[in-house]
């Protein structure tokens, strides 16, 4: 569950990509650019489903995320009741049913993947080659493929209503699905910062360990 909020990982069924058109690509690299750039923090309500390569689900999951960037993301899982935690340098993963926590590194843990776009961090047209997938059930919708060779994903769909992002559609390299959905959206509200710090329970299972430096 780790590895695939950090990639976000979201297809689902778009329409068929246009013509290239390199105008309209510009165009969606500014949309994501825009959106994204102007964005200091986020708080919203999220459904999450993934599915398999034959269209089979997989899991369901739901929850409230909360965002400040650059790098610092929260987001709290209520079936099945997770915990996913960074203040930019280290990334906590709390399994409350597992009694686990997991311990990594953001930068590593990151690299070159969804979840580090939306936190700010990376030159998004470094890490992404941007094209235009024109509009559908009333979003404007934009392609991201990963420039990196070893990324876990080999595609990200960001579905946008004017400035806000509201869906996100990855696919992964196994063929599976990821799709998230965004309500509620507060676009820019003050966070505490201690929404983005995490202590272990005691007596929980901890893997891993605080990066030093």
């Amino acid at each position: 569950m780790l590895r695939r909020l950090a990639c976000l990982c979201i297809l689902g069924s778009a329409a068929a990509a246009p013509a290239a058109d390199p105008a309209a690509d510009l165009a969606a690299a500014h949309r994501v650019q825009d959106a994204l750039g102007s964005l200091t923090s986020l708080r919203a309500e999220f459904r999450q489903s993934v599915t398999d390569a034959q269209g089979r689900l997989l899991e369901q999951a739901e929850g409230r995320v909360a965002l400040a960037r650059p790098g610092r993301f929260r987001w709290d899982y209520r079936v099945p009741e997770q915990l996913i935690v960074s203040d930019g340098r280290t990334v906590w993963f709390h399994d409350v049913e597992l009694e686990q926590v997991t311990i990594r590194a953001a930068s590593e843990t990151l690299a070159g993947t969804p979840a580090m776009l939306l936190a700010g961090q990376g030159e998004l047209a470094a890490e992404f080659a941007i094209t235009d997938e024109g509009r559908q059930d009333g979003l404007a919708w934009s392609l991201l493929v990963p420039r990196r060779a070893d990324s876990d994903f080999q595609q990200l769909r960001l579905g946008f209503d004017g400035p806000e992002l509201r869906r996100m559609l990855l696919l992964d390299r196994l063929g599976q699905t990821t799709r998230l959905e965004f309500d509620g959206i507060e676009r820019n509200p003050r966070l505490d910062a201690s929404l983005f710090t995490f202590t272990p329970p005691a007596g929980v299972d901890v893997v891993g360990r605080v990066p030093s430096g």
